[in-house]
């Protein structure tokens, strides 16, 4: 058998071990890149679920309080005509029409009153709307029409479900007078996962909620297939009191990543404990760590194929020399140094002297190549300023220092106010150079030791140490943000009128978790929203409330 020459067989050595090492490398990062993502994106729609639940909570809170107030009225006491207690209810149905229907009853249980005079005269002492009032406040799971299901409008064809809440009127001498009950729509509840969910799909693949009934587990809101139904999942068994995530299988047979949120949020009044879960299949959520296992694949097979290369032109009569090079070689490895012989006589040994040096050279230039794509993976494309990667390891960062000079930060979620009507209007395009001048205006109003992000569409996180600032500074340096949004923005497509809606949580005082501090802030800013928009809240102001 015909013996390789030493060149070849450096060569073949050579690619050999660098395919091994790329291989080898591609297989670890995948596995450590896809156990970040997974607890990265497994946070993620925990998150997700959590401001789902606290939606639903915060507007169940909403209808509640309303009828609460509404019981406690002076005038609702039976010496009212039914007339004047039907306006009443009337008119409480006319200012939010999610309520389907609203009657009172005397103390026996008998509806002396209602909305379009549904069911007056009924005796509802045997039903829980007013049984359970008798007692406290109620408000009852999700359920289908039973007594108005003939009598209410129903455009839509679908079978109407509600949510019952009820709360009992009392005599000013504290006696039982009867109750005031009212039929939620639970159609609202599709309006808030939309709202929830409509900014993420367009960042996020196949995002998928589930609210579960406490208890059965049974499907209340979610997919048309799953209505109805209970989930035999992992996540939901978990998910009681509890939030986090899981991957797992669900009943299709298909793999998905699983977050979940549970138990009590926020909002007081008698909670349904509902269970809201957001799942994505397992391939879309880690497709980022696929790829990048595909690109150390590649490269290591580029790689090999150049110091095969390499190997071959620099692989020749090694002798005497060579033990020169190794001395040379090993006093770089402490730290001096490289000067490796030049004039050795020997033409390859000369080859390998050079060919080492610009290994050298090469992994330096390498190293700095890596620094640039890791700035790169944590910086928006769009706008050049910080994405959600970098907001966390920011966040983490601030955080630490906050505890150890003991002063608070100050998280800050802005939004735009009418961003999608003038994308819509003037193009996407357009859009883009308004998001990017929004981003420059911001960038110029950054106090020192400020971060800001852009964490999707027009969407910003901001946050700073706000130590020695009381409120009424913040709330100023917040009202100058709106203000400088809110001037007109000049692109070719034409001219834009922008406003700017703020939610503010403060660290440590109204948590110490990222997610949940911007959980806090976005609520804020939903509350910002809802009274009016281009106006700033303090999570503090809402939970006070």
């Amino acid at each position: 058998m015909k013996s390789l020459s030493l060149r070849n067989y450096w060569g073949l050595i050579f690619a050999i071990f660098i395919l091994l090492f790329a291989t080898v490398l591609s297989i670890l990062v995948s596995e450590i890149s896809t156990n970040r993502l997974e607890e990265e994106r497994g946070n993620s729609l925990s998150s997700i679920a959590f401001q789902m639940k606290d939606r639903l909570d915060q507007y169940m809170w909403g209808r509640y309080s309303e009828i609460k107030t509404f019981g406690e009225i002076e005038e609702l006491e039976l010496a009212a005509t039914k007339e004047q207690k039907r306006a009443k209810l009337d008119m409480l149905q006319e200012q939010i029409p999610a309520f389907s229907w609203i009657g009172m009853t005397d103390a026996s249980g008998v509806v002396t009153a209602s909305t379009d005079e549904l069911l007056e005269g009924m005796n509802l002492s045997d039903r829980p709307i007013y049984t359970q009032a008798r007692k406290t406040d109620f408000v009852g799971d999700v359920h289908e029409a039973l007594l108005l299901a003939e009598l209410l409008p129903n455009p839509s064809g679908r079978e109407l479900e509600f949510v019952d809440i009820s709360v009992p009127i009392v005599h000013s001498d504290g006696s039982f007078a009867g109750v005031v009950a009212a039929h939620l729509s639970w159609e609202w509840a599709e309006e808030v996962m939309q709202y929830v969910l409509r900014p993420l799909n367009r960042q996020e693949n196949e995002l998928e909620v589930f609210v579960l009934s406490p208890g059965t587990q049974r499907v209340i809101l979610g997919p048309e297939e799953f209505l109805g139904k209970p989930l035999p999942i992992e996540s939901a068994s978990l998910s009681s009191g509890k939030t986090g995530w899981v991957l797992e299988e669900w009943p299709d047979g298909e793999s998905y990543l699983t977050g979940f949120a549970g138990g009590r949020t926020n909002w007081e009044y008698p909670e349904l404990r509902w269970t809201v879960l957001v799942r994505q299949p397992e391939e879309a959520a880690f497709a980022a760590a696929r790829d990048l296992s595909h690109v150390i694949m590649w490269s290591g097979l580029a790689s090999a194929i150049l110091f095969a290369l390499a190997g071959w032109f620099v692989a020749g009569r090694i002798s005497r020399p060579l033990k020169e090079i190794s001395r040379k070689a090993k006093a770089f490895r402490k730290g001096e140094q490289l000067e490796l012989p030049k004039n050795t006589g020997v033409r390859e040994i000369e080859d390998l002297s050079y060919s080492l040096e610009s290994l050298v050279k090469t992994l330096g230039t390498a190293e700095s190549d890596l620094v640039r794509m890791q700035d790169l993976a944590q910086r928006d494309p769009l706008t050049g300023l910080p994405n959600r990667i970098a907001l966390e390891e920011a966040a983490d960062r601030m955080m630490k220092r906050a505890r150890t000079d003991k002063e608070p930060l100050a998280f800050f979620y802005l939004d735009l106010d009418g961003f999608k009507k003038a994308n819509d209007t003037l193009g996407h395009l357009a859009g883009d150079h308004v998001l990017q001048k929004v981003a420059e205006r911001l960038m110029a109003e950054l106090p020192e030791g400020a971060f800001i992000a852009r964490i999707g569409g027009d969407e910003f996180v901001l946050l700073f140490p706000c130590d020695g600032l009381g409120e009424l500074p913040t709330k100023q340096f917040a009202q100058r943000l709106i203000d400088r949004l809110s001037k007109p923005i000049t692109v070719e497509a034409g001219q834009v009128q922008l406003g700017c809606s703020i939610g503010i949580a403060i660290y440590p005082d109204n948590a110490e978790n990222l997610f949940t501090l911007l959980s806090y802030a976005d609520a804020a800013l939903y509350v910002s929203k809802e009274n009016g928009r281009s106006q700033t809240t303090f999570y503090r102001d809402i939970v006070s409330e």
